[in-house]
Order: structure tokens, then C-alpha cells, then sequence
């Protein structure tokens, strides 16, 4: 390979291929930058290589040369440049519509980019790739991520080496195993089993490094803290480990301590779950319909206040005025954000509790409805409510009571939430379609059917329910994910608490189907909703209402005499005026000032085309290259033409960009 003037000769057929892939790639990101999109690797290469092709064709062409152009100049790269966007906006035009839409998203301006910190978050991203695919290979996890299934005669260990890939792996994917482990109507039982493990039963963190924290967080070494202090730990989750322990005054606690890598990973997992949402979002429409990114983001969060203990503490408390099961009590004065000291409760989690309850004769179903009672009773009264009822999570105490622990995922519902799933438990139980239509528009977010779609919307959910809740029929979780699958036909979208409440609900069958096999969860709901009827419609309860609504109205009645009096009075004078606030929803405004951005963009474009071309036009003006035989030379004017002629070609495709990939 030797260099030959202003540009590079191939010397290595190979070398010289690879680079002018590079360098068609390289073109076609550059190309996407000024156009305002992000073109990945298979469509910078459909656009990239045919536009540097393009460019050397042009500048051949222009020379007048007799042979095919070996040099990269300038003139090349430009025309490739123009070559390469021209064709970027025709794949464009002829990709699916409306497939990209939320691409338009980048054309916004954005916070000022950090290399360096991208840099890093980059490669933490791709080691974490890269240890993740180790793992599943390293567990014999390939075959399946790479959709084969092994041969008739390879061993199939499938559940064991699932589960110990997700406990290598920790953080996020400890939490997805435990979300798994409850749903037994998805996967068979030797996995469930398996990953029912994951719930208290995680590879313990080092107990030096366990040690050190402790001595940070509390100021000084456990066994100076506490009389007696368990280095093994009682049980072991994604984000902390439990430890027995017993305080200076004899009381026996429970230390929960948090995995010191804890924070990192999760982090570093969320940001990659956040990447793939929005990625997700952005290419597949079904993704965008059910808000994958705004689900996640809501997932994030909750996983983001479990890190910190000091929130898990007050949730507890906020519970612990008003539960129907036992809660343990918390000992703030040894608690931090990484260090909860709690009540011991002397008693086994319902995931090993069954050889207990089968010994005891305790009565299941009781017990079942009891825990149901008390969930539901959190998420419809108390407004804050456990959102992780797993069965590790929940304890069959030596008294025959239930606790539930590990409070670091809750949801916390506004009034009017809990206003909306009253009447969408009602409305199911009394087989109401109108009813659960207006409780189903409730408690979505801002998103409502399309036009016409609300009319459609409260006849299929009367098919619904006779499909579903018709004479002779058992109502199970399957209706309820049937009933999610329709409204989101319909583009109702619920908020993150929503879809978490359905989520703790869902766990929350998995461990009444351990506590008690064969209760009908959706049955017992009925029965406990039929009696939240009797209380709504009590004498009490309506005089109550009545009393609210009166304290409600007060200040307005008070008022009304004054208003009246002040409009009476303009009217007499003729000066009862009326204002209207023009572009008061954000939505519209945010609709104009699309247009108007777009206008603005094509009106330059258009005119900096104009001024262009009369500046290349103009004759005479100073010398930038010396004439050439038989040629004027390049003048300043020509120059600024020309530049400000790929200007204007750059702001007209960004308008075509935009207008293509939100469909107007």
C-alpha cells in the first residue's frame, strides 16, 4: 500500500476493501448527524457505499478524466456526502411508514454530550454484554438464546443451570428469576422449583465485604454493635442479605444488609434495560402502544427506592398502622440506607412452609383469604401497598399468623386510583360492562381510543364478560390477561402503579396457590369486593359521603352569593366580558410549534437554494484557485454558493426526514 497525492492508492485488495467500508460507514453516520437521524450498521452500509460510489462517478465525471478517479479528494467525500443523504431519505420513503416514528424524538435539542463519560458508560455496557453471554455459555445456556434446542442425546439440565445463570449473573436478573418463579402457568414445574430458589436462597456476598460495610454504615465492627451478630446469613435476595443478630438489651433482630456491589449492577443492568426499551419502542409499534419505556422506566424506579433502606423503613411503618398480617417493627436507631434493623419473627417462609402446614392441620384457605384481605385491603384503603408478595416474602409465623417482609418494593396509589379499581373490582363482580368501562378509562393515562373507539370499547367488554364470566364459568388470572390484551387493542395505556399493582397481584397468586393449592383468587376477589358493596351503600358509609361532598361544596356555596352579585353587576353595565386561552393544551402547542419548526426550516432551505444559486451565477468576485486554461476560476462567490447549496439540500431532506417518520 503506498500513499500517491492527496489521496490513497490500494495497494492490498483487502485492506483497500476494509477501508473503503470504513469510509463508506463513516459517510453515512455524518449523513445521519445532519439529518437529524440514526442510521445503523446495515442501512449506513446500504446508504454509505452506493453514495461513495456515487461520489467518485461525480467527481470523475466533472474532471473530464479519461480513467476511473484512485484518490479520496475533496470533491469525492462532498459528492459522496450529498450522494449518501439523498439516499438515506429514499430508504426512508420506501421503509414501512410510521415504523421509525420515535426517531423524530432526536431532531430535538438535547444536553451537551460527555465523550468521555459516553466512552465509559459504553464499555461498562459491553463488559457487562460480554460477562452475561459468558455466563449463559458457561452454563450451557447458548443453545437455547440462540433458539436450537440440544440434540436427543445432550443432557438437559435446563432448570438447575437457568437458575444458577441468573444467580451468577445478580442484580436485575435475580429479580427477573423471583418474577418468574410465581408464574406457573407459563413455565413447567421443575423450573419453577428451581428458580423458587432465587427468592432466599442467592449465593451469598463475601462476609468480609459484608463486614466492611457494616463497620461503614454503623461507625464501628458488628460484634462492637451488637452482643451477637450471625456471619451466615439466614437467607440471601438481588439486593440485600439477612443476617441474625441480637442487641446489647437481649431483643433478637434481623439485620438486613445490603450486597455492597448491589447499586452498580443495578444500575448498570437498568441502563441496559432502558437502552432496549427505547429501542424497542422505537422500532416496533406494538412497543409504543403499550409504553414499553414508560413501564420500564416505572420498573426502574421501584427498583431504585429498594437500594435504599431508609425508604423500605418508612414503608413499614406506613403498613405496619393498619395491616391485617403481621409486620416486623423497625429499630431506627441502627438503621441506614444500606442497614435495616428489624423484629425477628420467629417463623418459616411459605416457599418451605408446606411440611409445616401439612404437620400443623393449619387451615389453608383461611389463611389464603386472610393474605388476599390484606393485600387488597393495602391497595384499596391504605393507599400503600406491598408490591412484591412472593412467597419468599411472605412467613408463616410459629402462632399460625402471616407476616410479610422485605418491603423495599411498594406502590403507593393516588385517591382517585383507588376511587377507579374499586369500581373495576365491583364492576367485574357484578358484571357490569358499562361500569368497567368508565373504570377502565380512569385508570388509564392520559392515552384514550381513537375516535369512534370508545363507542367500540364498552360493547367488547361486554363480550368480555360473557365469555368469561358467564353461568357455570370459574374466573381465573386468565380473564384478567385476556381483558388486558383488549383494551390494549383499544390503546389504553395504564400508569407504572397500575401495571404494578396487576403485577403484585399476579405474584400474589402464585404464593396463595403454595399457601393453599386450588384457591380460586379471582372468586375470593368477588366475594371480598360483593362485601365492599354492603359498606359502600351503608347507612354510615353514605352519611359519611354525604358529609364529605357537603365539606366539599362548602367554600363554593359560600362564594356563589359575591360571583352571582359581581356578573349581575357587569351585565347591568354592559362590561361581562369572556376570555378563551388559545393553545392551552400542551399537546396543541406542541403540535404547533412542530409545524411552525418545520416551516422555518423549509422556508431557509428554499432560501438559502436561491441565494445559492445566484451566487454561483455571479461573474467575477476574488480568487480562491487560479484560473485554469479555458476556465474562470473559483471565485469567493462561487464558493459561498456552493456551500450554502448543501445547506440548503441538508435542512429540505431534514424536513422530508420528519414529515416521513411521523407520517404527516
Amino acid at each position: 500500500m503506498r500513499l500517491s497525492g492527496p489521496g490513497l492508492v490500494w495497494g492490498v485488495p483487502v485492506l483497500g476493501g476494509l477501508f473503503t467500508l470504513v469510509t463508506a460507514v463513516i459517510l453515512a453516520r455524518v449523513g445521519g448527524r445532519l439529518l437529524g437521524i440514526r442510521l445503523r450498521w446495515r442501512r449506513a452500509i446500504l446508504a454509505g457505499f452506493p453514495g461513495l460510489m456515487l461520489g467518485w462517478i461525480a467527481a470523475w465525471s466533472i474532471n473530464g478524466q479519461g480513467h476511473g478517479p484512485q484518490t479520496l479528494s475533496w470533491p469525492v467525500l462532498v459528492g459522496a456526502l450529498v450522494a449518501t443523504m439523498l439516499i438515506a431519505v429514499m430508504l426512508e420513503l420506501l421503509a414501512r411508514p410510521g415504523r421509525p416514528a420515535a426517531a423524530g424524538g432526536r431532531l430535538r435539542a438535547g444536553p451537551v454530550p460527555h465523550p468521555i463519560r459516553s466512552l465509559r458508560q459504553h464499555a461498562a455496557r459491553t463488559r457487562r454484554y460480554l460477562q452475561v453471554t459468558r455466563i449463559a455459555a458457561r452454563h450451557g445456556l447458548s443453545s437455547y438464546l440462540g433458539g436450537r434446542r440440544p440434540g436427543a442425546g445432550e443432557p438437559r439440565p435446563l432448570a438447575r443451570n437457568l437458575r444458577a445463570a441468573l444467580d451468577e449473573a445478580g442484580g436485575m436478573f435475580i429479580k427477573l428469576g423471583q418474577v418468574l418463579s410465581t408464574r406457573a402457568d407459563l413455565l413447567p414445574p421443575d423450573v419453577i422449583a428451581e428458580l423458587s430458589r432465587l427468592q432466599d436462597d442467592v449465593t451469598p456476598a463475601d462476609p468480609a465485604s459484608i463486614e466492611a460495610l457494616l463497620t461503614a454504615e454503623l461507625g464501628a465492627p458488628p460484634r462492637a454493635v451488637f452482643a451477637s451478630f450471625d456471619p451466615v446469613p439466614l437467607a440471601a435476595a438481588s439486593i440485600g442479605q439477612a443476617h441474625r443478630a441480637r442487641l446489647a438489651t437481649g431483643e433478637r433482630v434481623i439485620v438486613k444488609v445490603q450486597r455492597p456491589d448491589a447499586r452498580a449492577l443495578v444500575e448498570r443492568d437498568l441502563d441496559i434495560l432502558l437502552r432496549m426499551a427505547r429501542a424497542l419502542e422505537a422500532r416496533a409499534g406494538w412497543a409504543r402502544q403499550v409504553a414499553v419505556a414508560e413501564m420500564t422506566r416505572g420498573f426502574a424506579a421501584a427498583l431504585r427506592e429498594e437500594l435504599d433502606f431508609r425508604i423500605e423503613a418508612r414503608n413499614l411503618a406506613a403498613v405496619a398502622s393498619s395491616s391485617r398480617v403481621r409486620v416486623p417493627a423497625v429499630y431506627q436507631q441502627w438503621s441506614t440506607g444500606r442497614v435495616l434493623v428489624l423484629e425477628y419473627l420467629d417463623g418459616v417462609a411459605v416457599a418451605h412452609a408446606e411440611p409445616v402446614l401439612a404437620a400443623s392441620g393449619a387451615d389453608r384457605h383461611g389463611l389464603a383469604r386472610g393474605l388476599l384481605a390484606a393485600i387488597l385491603g393495602q391497595v384499596m384503603d391504605q393507599a400503600t401497598f406491598h408490591a412484591d408478595p412472593h412467597p419468599g416474602n411472605v412467613l408463616l409465623l410459629r402462632d399460625g399468623q402471616l407476616a410479610l417482609i422485605d418491603f423495599g418494593s411498594v406502590g403507593r396509589l393516588d385517591p382517585l386510583q383507588q376511587a377507579a379499581l374499586r369500581r373495576l373490582l365491583l364492576a367485574v363482580a357484578r358484571r357490569h360492562p358499562a361500569e368497567l368501562h368508565d373504570a377502565l378509562l380512569d385508570l388509564a393515562q392520559a392515552a384514550r381510543p381513537a375516535a369512534g373507539g370508545e363507542d367500540l370499547l364498552e360493547p367488547a367488554l361486554a363480550q368480555f364478560l360473557a365469555q368469561h364470566l358467564g353461568p357455570g364459568m370459574v374466573p381465573d388470572t386468565a380473564m384478567f390477561h385476556a381483558l388486558f390484551r383488549l383494551v390494549t387493542e383499544f390503546g389504553l395505556v395504564f400508569p407504572p402503579v397500575i401495571a404494578a399493582v396487576f403485577r403484585a397481584m399476579i405474584t400474589l397468586e402464585g404464593t396463595l396457590a403454595r399457601l393453599a393449592p386450588g384457591f380460586q383468587i379471582i372468586e375470593e376477589t368477588q366475594t371480598i369486593a360483593a362485601s365492599w358493596v354492603g359498606q359502600v351503600l351503608g347507612p354510615a358509609s353514605l352519611r359519611d359521603a354525604a358529609t364529605d361532598q357537603a365539606l366539599g361544596l362548602l367554600p363554593v356555596l359560600r362564594r356563589l352569593p359575591r360571583r352571582l352579585d359581581r356578573i349581575t353587576t357587569s351585565l347591568e353595565r354592559g362590561t361581562l366580558t369572556a376570555s378563551v386561552r388559545l393553545l392551552a393544551d400542551h399537546r396543541d402547542r406542541h403540535f404547533v410549534a412542530t409545524m411552525v419548526g418545520r416551516a422555518v426550516l423549509a422556508f431557509l432551505g428554499a432560501a438559502f437554494g436561491i441565494i445559492s444559486v445566484m451566487l454561483i451565477g455571479v461573474r467575477g468576485g476574488p480568487l480562491l484557485a487560479p484560473a485554469a486554461a479555458g476556465t474562470g476560476g473559483t471565485s469567493l462567490f462561487h464558493a459561498f454558493g456552493y456551500v450554502g447549496l448543501f445547506f440548503s439540500l441538508v435542512l429540505i431532506l431534514r424536513v422530508i426526514i420528519t414529515i416521513t417518520r411521523d407520517g404527516t
